[in-house]
């Protein structure tokens, strides 16, 4: 079975070099997200780059994402559900908080250019692709995952915390792992949890 790793906002794919390393699984893909052009740059498009790329796979998937790519593990097994196997979230919205975007975005603009150099976007892009989240609930659709979801959150990941253990709500079949003393970014900061998790 291949183990996808969608990152989030902010990072590349390089971002989960310290989980693979720990993996015992070989067939593991992790997909740089923002290799749209600047015009093109969206959720939509990202989402649809996706499955285009996952079209011809053969066996369900089991996708782990933390944050954006945690939004587009959710979309992906609503719209493919034959497709997917298992999901791991991490840092997980189901439903964008668009105060909580608009804010981020505000933060975005007081940024220097410079900032964004090791995000893989550009300060536009990021700003545009924020934007582009800003409506996105999949509330009443949720019911439409079936298979096994197992959430994480950082214990310091306040801005997070609320809405993963309300997922956990919403899935009776998921279960919900708070990690002590970690933020958002739990591929930097646990990625031996992470690793645990996918390996068994």
């Amino acid at each position: 079975m291949k183990t996808v790793l969608l990152h989030g906002l902010g990072q590349t794919a390089q971002d989960w070099k310290e989980v693979v390393q720990q993996l015992s699984i070989s067939d593991v893909d992790c997909p740089e997200l923002f290799s749209s052009t600047e015009d093109e740059i969206s959720y939509l498009k990202i989402l649809g780059d996706l499955e285009q790329r996952y079209s011809e796979v053969k066996e369900p998937l089991r996708i782990c994402g933390l944050s954006l790519g945690a939004l587009l593990a959710i979309d992906f097994a609503i719209r493919h559900e034959e497709k997917v196997a298992s999901l791991v979230l991490i840092g997980a919205q189901y439903k964008v908080p668009s105060l909580l975007i608009d804010f981020q975005n505000l933060i975005f603009r007081c940024m220097p250019n410079k900032a964004f150099e090791s995000m893989g976007l550009s300060k536009s892009s990021t700003i545009k692709l924020a934007h582009s989240m800003r409506s996105l609930d999949f509330t009443s659709q949720l019911n439409n995952i079936h298979c096994p979801v197992t959430i994480l959150c950082g214990k310091k990941d306040t801005a997070n915390l609320k809405a993963s253990k309300q997922l956990k709500e919403l899935l009776p079949q998921a279960t919900l792992h708070i990690v002590p003393n970690a933020g958002h970014e739990l591929n930097k900061y646990a990625p031996n949890t992470i690793a645990e998790i996918l390996n068994n």
